[in-house]
């Protein structure tokens, strides 16, 4: 730890500056640095981050040295100042605030008018000349001050406040004399002591340690974790504290304060944009204690707001701020978000920091920049965050749609949507085929329900994660999605859920916004994200930097079409079970697995080629010239079974098999751990028929394609779950002698390649022996996580976040790639492949491939694409091409 824990600034002192947030936060730093630029910046001093991690690794004491650092560094602010802390005759007040390396705006504490006591207030208020303010400022503080330092919850004051103001018939705080703050304060002092057994601290030193003990505390509180977890912000990066001089907005009609942005965060429009009060405090505009006034009288009319802007109601004022505005943007060469306070007429900083914004707004504002001179494109590129493009990628419930939320859950796929509640896959694909919109509500979801997922606006289920098959799948369709609503109770014998005391039945209206986890009554107004314009070009930049190829996952013709619609390049993996699921598939994939012997399996699989080639011919057409990864089958032969009596019953009509014979051979095909059990490559081993027909559908239809549009698919045969060199060998002889058969049929042929999925440790660590067969490596790393991790990403849900929150983890594996153990075996793999075969295509397709860090990761890794959901595919190319400027 540095020997130098406090820094001042203000008043002409340059302890600090913007490229100090690591240590100094980012309130800290930007404070420094507007100082530093001769901005009026109130003086004050900050507490570095490295005292906050030293405060939770000493068992929360402070380090050696603090206490006298602090004593002097406030000697410094009272000169400066020209007031002394606890002097009743020219009192020193403080604020007491957070500030961590990134914004987490809310998410800690603050405390103003810190220093306030009875003898301090009377020299305020006759130092002031305003007695109503001097006493208005001490009922706040011991207000603020009782809730972040001494844990009493605030509505004990509200109640006390509120009583006052019957007692006198007032309808606002602005009504209170001073008298009447007098008389709240004492209450306020009596609460206190009531609830808590001991007097309200007047000792401002005391004050002080508490206020400063608060914000270090809330570094750990729950909002703030959630929001770190959230936001991917490491805690080691701790909070710094900031000590600066009060300036008051609340000493009467020339006093104000607010919060403004030098462009509209929420559409980028070049216009200043904020709010205001007169004769108030910062958190009046925060808590909405009042309600504030437009910055500008554009806005003000747009608005059509009563009352006077910042602009209309102290014209000079504005002109010093907008002055401000334009000297910070130029700056910093980015949007700000500005807090500032005018005091008799007197503008004052009190903080700046690169404004949070939509995606829209982040795209607009990156290419304008660009446009204006003011940023290149590399800079407009690596500026937008690659997972906001969530928020502009599906349908977003308006802004101004007053939303009536029943519960709430994980955000497992972002968008909106509107529909009527079932409650089974059947229902969903009956209702939609009929044109009606309907949301799928389930416990759980399986492969089975790939249909009635389908057909859904919307998934939501009572249990799973975030990278539960619900959430997997919903993502790769493009679908809004929220899992593990724990307050949801299905009854689906009486077509109902309940959640936190409210009934919704079969066919009732409900909206989902998957990007908020939210679930909500009624129908919410849906508006569609625009695509074009300047999205497009930004993402034409990201194209011109990036190295990484970003393929899609798709299993169909309309995936396909979206995917290459949202530039993708190519599809990375076709799951081809998701065909077999089929209604009209079912009695035929039953037949092959009750068959029992080969010259059955053969007679059923003859029924599925035209249908597997129907397939893969949709597919290959909307691809024409561009890769197609298909893997064959992969699941076990179990979960095509009927489980339901129900199920059993019409499977059984449909087939002729009896419901003994169906349940006898669900038995026999049990398995205690079928994510390790029969399936994958095994299966060809045992049954080579099942891949035997899957690769003439492929072949067939790639030729048939061929043929149609003069434009043949790059074809990617790919063997799933292989461990070992001789499967691997085994199937792709037989792959080739299918291939070789139909073209001798056809008299023509495609461009192929036989690769293989790594996704088992053993397949990494051999992998160089396993590329002498294998003409490429895909990743398959949602299995390769299970399997290396040994965890289940449908049952993980349950105790990552205990993980998480310990720091074995600091994101979700499956989420976010485990760079030390799963990434290491990526690196092994690439490596021992490139050995054997220097050309070897390299590749990714777990939901990893949608992820920025992950690729990132991938990017470092030499891979040489990703391949992610549909809709993540921007997002995989702006983070492609971040990645790649990153490392220049």
């Amino acid at each position: 730890m540095a020997e130098k824990l406090v820094y001042s600034f203000g008043a002409n002192v340059k302890g600090g500056d913007a490229s100090m947030k690591s240590l100094l936060g980012g309130k800290g730093a930007n404070l420094a640095e507007m100082s530093n630029l001769g901005l009026p910046v109130p003086p004050g001093f900050t507490i570095t981050t490295e005292v906050c991690n030293a405060y939770y690794a000493n068992g929360r004491r402070y380090p050696d040295g603090l206490e006298e650092q602090v004593k002097a560094a406030l000697a410094d602010l009272e000169k400066a100042a020209g007031k002394v802390f606890g002097d009743p005759a020219n009192p020193l007040l403080v604020s007491v605030r957070s500030g961590a390396r990134a914004s987490m705006p809310g998410m800690m504490d603050t405390v103003l008018n810190l220093g306030l006591n009875d003898e301090t207030a009377a020299g305020l208020a006759k130092l002031s000349g305003n007695e109503r303010f001097a006493y208005d400022s001490y009922r706040r503080f011991i207000q603020m001050y009782s809730d972040v330092v001494l844990g009493l919850e605030h509505g004990v004051f509200e109640e006390i406040l509120g009583a006052k103001k019957d007692e006198n018939d007032y309808a606002s705080d602005t009504e209170l004399s001073a008298d009447d703050w007098k008389a709240v304060i004492q209450g306020y002092k009596r609460a206190v002591q009531e609830h808590l057994g001991v007097a309200f601290p007047s000792d401002p030193m005391e004050q002080l340690w508490g206020a400063v003990g608060a914000v270090f505390k809330s570094w750990m509180n729950d909002r703030a974790i959630f929001y770190r977890n959230m936001h991917q912000i490491p805690e080691s990066w701790g909070t710094a504290v900031n000590v600066q001089a009060m300036v008051f907005g609340n000493m009467g009609d020339d006093s104000a304060t607010g919060v403004a942005f030098t462009r509209s965060p929420s559409t980028g429009e070049k216009r200043y944009y904020g709010e205001y009060l007169i004769n108030a405090q910062g958190e009046d505009v925060v808590a909405g204690i009042r309600t504030p006034k437009p910055i500008t009288k554009y806005a003000r009319e747009a608005q059509r707001e009563k009352g006077l802007s910042l602009e209309e109601a102290l014209p000079e004022v504005y002109a010093q701020l907008t002055a401000v505005f334009d000297k910070l943007e130029a700056h910093y060469r980015d949007v700000q978000d500005i807090e500032f306070t005018v005091e008799r007429g007197t503008l004052y900083m009190l903080q700046t920091r690169n404004a949070k914004r939509t995606a829209p707004a982040a795209i607009k504002i990156a290419v304008d920049m660009v446009n204006e001179g003011i940023i290149t494109k590399e800079e407009a590129v690596s500026r937008v965050d690659a997972d906001s493009l969530n928020q502009i990628l599906h349908p977003i419930i308006a802004p101004s749609y007053q939303r009536d939320i029943l519960c709430t859950g994980l955000p497992a796929s972002p968008g909106a949507a509107v529909g009527k509640v079932v409650f089974n896959s059947e229902e969903a694909e009956k209702l939609a085929k009929a044109g009606q919109a309907v949301i799928l509500v389930r416990d759980e979801t399986s492969p089975k329900d790939i249909n009635g997922m389908h057909a859904a606006k919307a998934i939501i289920t009572a249990r799973g994660g975030q990278t539960s098959h619900a959430a997997v799948v919903a993502r790769g369709m493009g679908r809004p999605c929220v899992c593990g609503v724990t307050a949801l109770r299905l009854d689906e014998h009486a077509k109902t859920f309940t959640a936190l005391g409210r009934t919704v039945r079969e066919g009732d209206i409900i909206s989902v916004d998957g990007a908020a986890g939210q679930i909500m009554l009624g129908a919410a107004e849906l508006v569609q994200p625009d695509l074009t314009g300047d999205f497009d070009t930004l993402m034409s930049w990201a194209d011109e930097f990036r190295r990484l190829k970003v393929r899609a996952n798709a299993d169909g013709p309309v995936d396909a079409k979206q995917a290459r619609d949202l530039g993708a390049e190519g599809i990375g993996l076709c799951r081809t079970e998701h065909m077999f699921f089929d209604p009209e598939r079912t009695p035929v994939v039953v037949e092959m697995i009750l068959a029992n012997d080969k010259a059955g399996r053969v007679a059923a699989l003859a029924k599925l080629l035209p249908m597997q080639r129907a397939d893969f011919d949709g597919l290959f057409e909307v691809m024409a010239g561009l890769p197609v990864t298909i893997r064959l089958l992969d699941p076990p032969l179990h979960e095509f079974l009927p489980k339901s009596e129900e199920d059993v019953a019409a499977v059984s009509r449909a087939t002729g098999a009896t419901p003994a014979e169906l349940l006898q051979r669900a038995d026999a095909l049990h398995e205690f751990n079928p994510m390790l059990g029969f399936r994958g490559c095994r299966l060809a081993i045992a049954y080579p028929e099942i891949y035997e027909m899957q690769a003439r559908a492929i072949f067939e239809a790639a030729l048939d394609v061929k043929k149609r549009t003069k434009s043949a698919p790059i074809v990617e045969v790919m063997i799933p779950f292989v461990l070992a060199r001789r499967e691997l060998e085994i199937i792709k002889q037989s792959v080739i002698a299918v291939a070789d058969a139909v073209f001798a049929e056809r008299g023509d042929k495609v461009e192929y390649l036989v690769g293989t999925m790594i996704e088992l440790p053993r397949a990494a660590l051999r992998a160089e022996e396993i590329a002498g067969e294998a003409e490429f490596f895909s990743f398959g790393t949602n299995d390769l996580t299970q399997t290396t991790l040994g965890l289940s990403r449908d049952d993980a849900g349950g105790f990552l976040e205990h993980y998480l929150r310990a720091g074995i983890f600091e994101q979700d594996p499956f989420v976010s790639i485990d760079q030390s153990g799963v990434g290491a075996l990526v690196q092994i793999a690439a490596a021992g492949g490139r050995k054997a075969r220097p050309g070897i295509k390299l590749g990714i397709c777990g939901e990893h491939g949608g992820d920025p860090a992950s690729v990132a990761f991938c990017d470092a890794a030499g891979l040489d694409y990703v391949s992610c959901s549909p809709f993540r595919a921007p997002i995989a190319r702006l983070a492609a091409a971040q990645a790649a400027l990153s490392r220049k």
